[in-house]
């Protein structure tokens, strides 16, 4: 009878030990797109809505896909009247609230493509937060 108590304990504690409390929910990247690019050209961009369902404020700071070179986030400002576009260093997006990347907003540049970019493939793009946690989507490729 000792015996079978020895093997119940050590089978609760090997199952408190799994259990590290409530997992935090990664980011959704919703409606989420790529634009088409013809042969040739070495850009596109990348848009959609990042949600942030966690109880943190969440910073995400770099990018990077298997089929691009290159990925980081930009933001189009219109600074004196003039359109520019600049690379921002982190995506800050506050618990329980989301960032829209849009043309003419926030906005994924995708450099350097590794074969071609069309219509109907699907895009893997892998993100890293500040506090080591990585996330990846899968974006499709469209044409507007």
């Amino acid at each position: 009878m000792q015996f079978k108590s020895c093997w119940l304990l050590i089978i609760a504690l090997l199952l408190a030990a799994c259990d590290s409390g409530p997992v935090s929910e990664g980011p959704g990247f919703e409606n989420a797109w790529i634009r088409a690019i013809p042969p040739g050209v070495k850009m596109t961009a990348g848009f959609g809505t990042f949600q942030n369902p966690g109880s943190e404020a969440l910073q995400i700071e770099s990018f990077s896909s298997p089929s691009f070179a290159d990925v980081s986030l930009h933001r189009t400002e219109i600074v004196d009247g003039v359109s520019k576009m600049r690379e921002v260093p982190e995506l800050s997006i506050e618990a329980g609230s989301s960032v829209v990347l849009e043309p003419g907003g926030y906005h994924l540049m995708l450099m350097m493509p590794i074969g071609d970019i069309q219509p109907g493939q699907v895009v893997t793009i892998n993100m890293t937060a500040s506090d080591g946690r990585s996330f990846s989507f899968e974006l499709p490729v469209v044409r507007r």
